[in-house]
């Protein structure tokens, strides 16, 4: 997820925050039709480019990790990208099929730094604390219990636009650690938000695929106010209308 300063305007004041994605590798939708060294980049002297909606890998489902190939030089080399992209971003998530690889690896992050533009009413609303890194091999999300809020997220696969999306307020995650060793995360508020977004990728689905599709509008519009029946970013008393998924 990729850092917007925050965007102020007379109806409201929020922090957007975009997904990044890279890629745009010489690729197939199909893992097993891909060699090692396009699916992987090796030999690549510079960090992959951004896949954008539209290509096959963003919109199927990542297989799974299989776990002889953890620890293994290609895998090794998959997160290096993944984190050095969302770093150089910078971004604070990032899934293997935003970067053409289309296994179900994601890594995120969100530092201090990349707070320092949101007010303290802004970072409690959004429930958002820095965490540091995070590499989570084939996660397997729950939702936990049955609060939600919406917020304005974005994507560099879908470069330029923001929308409403609600998310659950608390999500637990099962999966497998960078070194293979099994992991279990419970998080709450931007966290959660960042896991669902990233875990989404992994089954083949945008953010737009679960908007709200009457916020929908890009950057440059972000600072103007939403329609009056439109929901407001925060926590919802009652579900929103979004976009099927």
């Amino acid at each position: 997820m990729e850092f917007l300063p925050v965007a102020s305007g007379d109806a409201m004041k929020i922090a957007a925050f975009g997904n990044t994605a890279f890629g745009g590798l010489s690729r197939k939708s199909s893992f097993s039709g891909m060699t090692t060294k396009a699916l992987f980049g090796f030999g690549r002297p510079s960090l992959p480019e951004i896949v954008q909606a539209g290509d096959p890998v963003l919109h199927e489902r990542a297989r799974e990790v299989r776990r002889e190939e953890i620890g293994s030089p290609a895998i090794e080399k998959t997160i290096n990208d993944m984190v050095a992209v969302m770093r150089t971003a910078p971004g604070v998530g990032l899934a293997a099929p935003q970067i053409g690889v289309p296994l179900q690896i994601i890594v995120l992050e969100d530092a201090k730094e990349y707070m320092r533009y949101n007010t303290q009413e802004e970072l409690e609303l959004q429930e958002r604390k820095p965490f540091n890194l995070l590499v989570l091999i084939n996660p397997v999300l729950t939702k936990v219990g049955k609060e939600t809020a919406a917020f304005f997220e974005g994507c560099l696969s879908v470069e330029k636009y923001r929308a409403l999306v609600e998310r659950a307020l608390e999500v637990e995650v099962k999966a497998l650690g960078r070194d293979g060793k099994p992991v279990h995360i419970k998080a709450r508020g931007w966290q959660a938000r960042i896991l669902q977004h990233e875990c989404d990728h992994l089954n083949g689905l945008l953010y737009v695929d679960r908007m709200v599709p009457r916020t929908f509008r890009s950057v440059e519009n972000l600072h103007l106010p939403l329609a009056a029946d439109c929901p407001r970013p925060g926590p919802c008393l009652h579900p929103v209308k979004r976009a099927s998924a």
